[in-house]
């Protein structure tokens, strides 16, 4: 049995808030980290895979948010590895919506219907708020049309999925770019590791990293950390930073000892799911007449993306499912979906469209390392909410997509949800050393973290310096 010496932090995930955290500690002096990551690879939900003789990715695709004010880290982080990009235009996708007879709705038509759609969900909200107050108030109506369910499609599952990305628009810009580079998404990864990590001709050897340790068990007190993995193996630590999904902390798969507060269930995960089918002798024109990239069905609740751009005579279509559409497709078989799909397209362009020779279905939900595919908070939620999924529970810090309250549900969001966490390791080391029995009682207990810093100036006037110091590092 694997017993390795007791360690400053543990990490446990190596997605981009796992590996970003890794970086960020030993930027700051902490070096003496172990990484325990469940699967055979880094990445987490940035996975690709070769499809077609290309590579597509199976989770996170997009750098979302160029071309504003500010500058998104990651197409930073992308541009300084000159990673291949696409720019993805969806200012027509609501309108490119197909009839069972190969025809699109005259824009006028698909206008209306959107109009509606977006009124219909402000009725909604405002029936969900009332409920909340205990008012009464008459249940608004439910699309009905083909066109109003295909509409009510898009704009639920792709622009109202999540919370309204306000903040990465405003901040970072509204262009959205889609990876499409042989190295992967996932390279962007790979070159973070190399600033912290020993490499060699592009594999990571350091044995710092653990793959394949699969976490079954974390126990926590003020003395530290203890986990536990699959294959019998115990790590020691002071802290642990606990960067895998919401769904994974809220499913079995960690045991918890103590277990940790209810809190955590408020959040959920949004399932989204990208089967790449492959077309052979299947033009973009032969499927889209106006040359959009993105075509929609209203025979099925399918979204469509022509790959041509990203990968020039590829006859790549990427078709997107969401929620219980996904969990229904992934419970079936692969055969069962393309013939689905073609049915869609054959519904959409006429019986001429040849057979698909193959199809890439990924399973997000039936992955136990993932549970799902981008944090979702309920649109009904506030400070407090958020701050609850973030705040440490003892000597267990969180981080990851799901506890970036302005970007959660992107790539950029995990990237940036690390910095907080060193200050905070590091005013918990100042606390520990204290003699003070209320200010340690403060620094182990569970809830409200960051209003201690308060409390903690209000009790030592010194502090105050400390504080602006370890500040720096943020």
């Amino acid at each position: 049995m694997d017993s390795p010496p007791r360690s400053s932090v543990i990490i446990i995930g190596a997605g981009i808030s796992g590996v970003s955290a890794g970086k960020v500690l030993a930027e700051n002096g902490i070096e003496d980290m172990v990484i325990l990551e469940a699967s055979d690879r880094i990445g987490g939900r940035i996975r690709k895979d070769n499809f077609g003789g290309v590579t597509v990715e199976l989770g996170a695709g997009w750098i979302a948010g160029v071309g504003g004010k500010e500058s998104n880290p990651v197409w930073e982080l992308a541009s300084q590895s000159g990673l291949r990009t696409c720019f993805s235009d969806y200012s027509n996708a609501r309108y490119n919506i197909y009839d069972r007879s190969g025809k699109i709705y005259p824009s006028g038509v698909a206008a209306d219907s959107y109009k509606k759609a977006v009124d219909l969900a402000i009725e909604n909200l405002k029936s969900l708020e009332a409920n909340l107050v205990g008012e009464v108030i008459e249940p608004p109506s439910s699309p009905k049309t083909p066109i109003e369910l295909a509409i009510d499609f898009i704009l639920h599952d792709f622009e109202m999925a999540e919370v309204e990305p306000i903040s990465t628009f405003v901040d970072f810009g509204e262009r959205e770019f889609l990876v499409a580079d042989e190295r992967g998404y996932e390279h962007l990864l790979y070159k973070m590791a190399e600033n912290f990590l020993f490499t060699s001709e592009g594999k990571i050897l350091d044995n710092r990293l653990k793959l394949n340790k699969v976490v079954r068990e974390l126990q926590h007190s003020r003395n530290g950390v203890v986990v536990k993995t699959e294959d019998g193996c115990i790590y020691e630590a002071n802290y642990v930073i606990l960067s895998v999904s919401i769904g994974v902390l809220q499913s079995d798969l960690i045991s918890f000892k103590p277990p940790l507060p209810v809190r955590l269930l408020f959040l959920y995960l949004t399932l989204l799911n990208e089967s790449c089918v492959l077309l052979p002798n299947i033009h973009k024109q032969s499927l889209s007449g106006d040359g959009s990239d993105t075509l929609l069905s209203v025979s099925m609740p399918y979204a469509f993306i022509h790959m041509e751009n990203a990968y020039p005579g590829s006859n790549i279509l990427v078709v997107t499912l969401t929620n219980g559409e996904s969990k229904r497709v992934e419970a079936q078989s692969d055969k069962e979906t393309l013939e689905e799909a073609m049915g869609v397209l054959r519904d959409m362009f006429g019986p001429h469209i040849p057979n698909a020779t193959d199809i890439l279905v990924p399973r997000w939900w039936n992955n136990r390392f993932q549970r799902g595919s981008y944090s979702n908070y309920p649109i009904i939620s506030d400070n407090q909410d958020v701050h609850d999924i973030k705040a440490p529970v003892g000597r267990i810090f969180f981080t990851g997509e799901h506890t970036s309250e302005r970007f959660s549900g992107y790539v950029h969001g995990g990237y940036l949800a690390v910095a907080r966490l060193v200050f905070k390791k590091r005013y918990y080391d100042y606390m520990n050393l204290l003699t003070n029995p209320t200010l340690m009682m403060l620094a182990n207990d569970d809830y409200m973290f960051d209003e201690k810093v308060a409390d903690w100036i209000s009790l030592d006037p010194n502090s105050i310096q400390i504080l602006h110091a370890l500040q720096k590092i943020e």
